[in-house]
């Protein structure tokens, strides 16, 4: 792919506006869309052009790459009610990357509604962060065919540091869920372990340390700590505030809880950080990042 194919990037949330100003910064020709038009124009500002409606898309757009919040937006953009949605405003052989984290049904479903227009489809949600998406180092798991994910590559490499295939269509999303299952885990037993010893007199950051270099040893200890003051750099450390949203981790531990059942496989420990996650979110603000579910064990962290 030439640098300057013509991208269209829709959702500029967290993680999407990060994205598609490391497109922008590679010397790609960027049009963005989001009904938050600060985000828009903090976007166009760093060089990106814009649409107001999906319906005024660039001529000769070769490229689409959406990360919205859940399945009902994806399916919602390009099949849209009576086939209405983008689908069919695309030229034929252009390509569409979902970056979206949705059910792996849906997935497929949409790849199948875009073969029928002649387009190809992959999907590749990422892991890694608000930290990595501003830092260019997200990693992204793609499922489609070997072709497309060939013919994607260049443009993931500019928002990420470790592309992997994982299969067809819908594999990307069934090994993302899967991560983020046991993400939720992660989070959920850190925060817990953290709490018991500060209220037995231990001071966070250096529990953390011993842990982080013990058999605990995880990436929330290493790169997501969620006490504040423990990492200058993470969402503890700015009132949990622009992260990812615990609301979107009960999202998709609620996709792990389908799909398991799909399969009939037994995930106990992920029904516990559901169940975790469900609680903190009938409690708290589901916008704050995920790792406030600290603040069930340990209440009065999230002011």
């Amino acid at each position: 792919m030439s640098e300057k194919i013509k991208i269209v990037f829709i959702g500029l949330g967290n993680m999407g506006a990060p994205m598609a100003a490391n497109l922008v910064k590679k010397g790609f020709d960027v049009t963005v869309f989001d009904l938050n038009q600060e985000a828009v124009a903090n976007l166009v500002a760093q060089g990106a052009n814009q649409i107001d409606s999906l319906s005024e898309l660039p001529e000769n757009t070769q490229l689409v790459i959406s990360m919205l919040p859940a399945g009902a937006h994806v399916r919602n953009v390009y099949l849209g009610e009576q086939d209405n949605g983008l689908f069919p405003k695309l030229a034929s052989g252009s390509l569409v990357i979902d970056c979206s984290t949705i059910a792996a049904t849906d997935a497929r479903e949409l790849a199948e509604a875009a073969a029928k227009h002649g387009i190809a489809f992959l999907d590749a949600p990422v892991s890694g962060g608000t930290a990595g998406a501003a830092a260019g180092t997200l990693s992204f798991i793609v499922g489609g065919s070997a072709e497309d994910f060939e013919r994607a590559k260049p443009v993931l490499e500019a928002m990420g540091k470790n592309i992997f295939h994982a299969g067809s269509h819908g594999a990307g999303q069934v090994a993302k869920i899967c991560n983020n299952m046991l993400l939720g885990i992660l989070m959920a037993g850190t925060s817990e372990a953290i709490a018991l010893g500060v209220k037995n007199g231990l001071d966070a950051k250096v529990l953390s340390d011993i842990m982080s270099k013990s058999s605990g040893g995880n990436w929330v200890l290493n790169v997501y700590n969620p006490y504040p003051g423990v990492m200058e750099n993470a969402p503890a450390g700015r009132g949990y505030q622009n992260g990812f949203m615990a609301a979107l981790m009960l999202k998709d531990l609620n996709l792990a809880r389908s799909l398991a059942e799909s399969c009939g496989s037994d995930t106990p420990m992920g029904e516990q950080a559901l169940a975790q996650y469900n609680r903190f979110v009938e409690t708290h603000e589901g916008q704050l990042d995920f790792s406030a579910i600290i603040d069930l064990y340990e209440p009065g962290l999230v002011k």
